[in-house]
């Protein structure tokens, strides 16, 4: 039988989202961030979202055999006042002919944001990878809101969670097993300077 959320892994969210809400609370944001990871120094920080989600994997056939593989996540971000800001998913880039990207979407303008990973690091064992994301394509909503197409770069950092399962994906019968692992991190939206966009 495939199993995704269970009574157990709904408990083990709570948990995570509280834990990692309170980490970015008190985590400087803008500092201490790997060199892996940075971004140039003359970006402009103008948004700051803090994630709460899954990250989606399905068991899949693989050169050795068979391997869990990321499909998607599906999380919503938050600003410092708990107001929900963006969704961030997976999606078709128009302006690279469909090719699927990390997307970030604007909760009330519906801008939208695809982006590629051009660095990480590994800072916890247990949990995804910091990454540093540049963008590859913006989209206006449909009333003409710009509030993320300014983003040329998109930084997650302060992850908790997220890895795939170390079970449940070990045998051609797993082919298609689904499983949505909680995570969170901080995503930090940067523009570039006026003078440069």
């Amino acid at each position: 039988m495939k199993k995704s959320f269970s009574a157990i892994t709904c408990a083990f969210a709570l948990t995570l989202l509280t834990a990692a809400g309170a980490h970015a609370q008190s985590n400087d944001r803008t500092t201490s961030i790997p060199s892996d990871i940075a971004v140039p120094s003359d970006a402009v920080l103008f948004l700051v979202g803090h994630g709460f989600g899954t990250q989606n994997y399905v068991c899949l056939p693989s050169g050795t055999g068979v391997a869990y593989s990321l499909f998607t996540p599906e999380a919503t971000l938050f600003n410092d006042g708990s107001h929900q800001l963006i969704t961030h998913f997976f999606s078709p880039n128009p302006e690279e002919k469909g090719t699927i990207r990390a997307t970030w979407e604007h909760s009330r303008d519906s801008s939208m944001v695809w982006a590629a990973a051009t660095g990480q690091v590994s800072v916890r064992d247990d949990s995804i990878l910091w990454l540093r994301l540049e963008v590859k394509g913006t989209a206006a909503g449909p009333t003409g809101g710009r509030t993320l197409t300014p983003t040329k770069f998109i930084q997650r950092i302060n992850t908790v969670g997220g890895l795939a399962p170390a079970t449940g994906c070990s045998s051609a019968a797993d082919v298609g097993t689904k499983a949505f692992v909680p995570y969170a991190a901080d995503y930090l939206f940067y523009k570039l300077p006026a003078e440069k966009q």
